[in-house]
C-alpha cells in the first residue's frame, strides 16, 4: 500500500452567503483542478444565531449536486420539485439538480444555538448536466457506522468502507463521503483507491496526516468537539488535499481527530462557473442564465 502525501494544507476562511450566513468556506469559486470532481465545501458552524437565520431563500442550480450534512440545529429545505422537511443532526440532504431546480435551505439553530454542518457541492459531467432533477433524503439512524478495534469510527454517507456501504445510491461521480473519527493517540489508514482525487477536513482534535516519518505536533489543552485547537499539523478548519497514492494515513494527537474523507472519480472536463451554476461552455452559462430571466428555467419531466 503506498500512503498517499499531503499535496497542500490550508485553512477555510471567512465568508458570507445567501441572505447573510456567517460561513467558512474550504474551497471553491477558484481553481478546483485539484479537488475534481468536487467543486465547494462550506463549513457552516455557528454560535450566533443572527449570523445564520437570514438562510439561504430561493435560488436555482443547474449542473451540480449538493450534499447537506449537518451536526447540530436543523436545516429546513423545500423545492420546486415539491419536496420539503427537516434535517437535523446526523441527517444528510443529496440534491442532484440536473437541467435546473429551486430550492432554499433554512437553517435553525439546537436549543444552544448552534447550527453546524457542511455543504458539499459535486460536478455533474457533460451528459447528465441536464439530467432529471433529484432529491434523496437520509435520516441519521439510516447511515451505517462501522467502528474498528482500534475505536476508530466511520459513518458511511455514500460510498463503501470495510465492508459496509452508505445509504446514497446513484450518484454521477461515484464518490465515497465519510465522517470518521480516530481515537486519542492512535494511528489509522484508510483505503482511497489510487485514480481518485481526495480531501480531509479536519472539525474536531488534532493530528497529522503522514508518511511514517516526522514527528506529531499535539494541543496542550483538551479541545471541544467545534473549538478551535492551538496550531498544528491539521486541526479545527484544516483542509488537507493528498496527492497519489491508495490509503490515507493519520496520526491523531492527544484528544483524537475528527474529520470529513470525501474522494471522486474526477471529470477532467471544462468548467463554466458562476454562482449557482455549473456549465462546461460559456455559451451553456449564457443560456442558463437568459432562461432565468425568461421563466424557462425549471424544465418539465420527461
Amino acid at each position: 500500500m503506498t500512503i498517499r502525501p499531503i499535496k497542500r494544507l490550508t485553512k477555510s476562511k471567512p465568508t458570507i452567503e445567501g441572505a447573510g450566513v456567517h460561513l467558512k468556506r474550504a474551497f471553491g469559486f477558484g481553481s478546483t483542478t485539484d479537488y475534481d470532481p468536487f467543486l465547494l465545501l462550506d463549513d457552516f458552524r455557528n454560535d450566533i444565531p443572527e449570523n445564520y437565520l437570514a438562510g439561504f431563500p430561493w435560488h436555482p442550480h443547474r449542473g451540480i449536486e449538493t450534499i447537506t450534512y449537518v451536526l447540530a440545529g436543523t436545516v429546513e429545505h423545500g423545492d420546486s420539485m415539491g419536496n420539503s422537511g427537516t434535517i437535523g443532526p446526523g441527517d444528510v440532504q443529496w440534491m442532484t439538480a440536473g437541467r435546473g431546480i429551486l430550492h432554499q435551505e433554512m437553517p435553525k439553530g439546537d436549543s444552544a444555538g448552534r447550527m453546524h454542518g457542511f455543504q458539499l457541492w459535486a460536478n455533474l459531467p457533460a451528459s447528465l448536466k441536464m439530467t432529471e432533477p433529484r432529491y434523496q433524503e437520509v435520516k441519521a439512524g439510516d447511515i451505517p457506522e462501522v467502528i474498528e478495534d482500534d475505536g476508530t469510527r466511520a459513518r458511511i454517507v455514500c460510498g463503501s468502507l470495510w465492508g459496509q456501504t452508505g445509504p446514497v445510491e446513484g450518484i454521477a461521480v461515484d464518490p465515497i463521503y465519510l465522517d470518521v473519527s480516530v481515537p486519542p493517540n492512535t494511528r489509522r489508514s484508510i483505503p482511497v483507491e489510487t485514480r481518485r482525487h481526495a480531501f480531509a477536513y479536519v472539525f474536531a482534535g488534532s493530528g497529522k496526516f503522514c508518511n511514517a516519518s516526522g514527528p506529531l505536533e499535539v494541543p496542550t489543552e483538551p479541545v471541544g468537539w467545534w473549538d478551535t485547537a492551538p496550531p498544528q499539523k491539521a486541526e479545527n478548519h484544516t483542509l488537507v488535499l493528498f496527492d497519489a497514492g491508495d490509503e490515507v494515513t493519520v496520526q491523531a494527537g492527544d484528544y483524537g481527530i475528527r474529520f470529513l474523507l470525501v474522494s471522486g472519480q474526477p471529470i477532467r472536463e471544462p468548467v463554466a462557473w458562476y454562482g449557482p451554476i455549473v456549465m462546461n461552455t460559456q455559451e451553456e452559462l449564457q443560456q442558463a442564465f437568459q432562461e432565468l430571466r425568461e421563466g424557462t428555467f425549471l424544465k418539465r419531466k420527461s
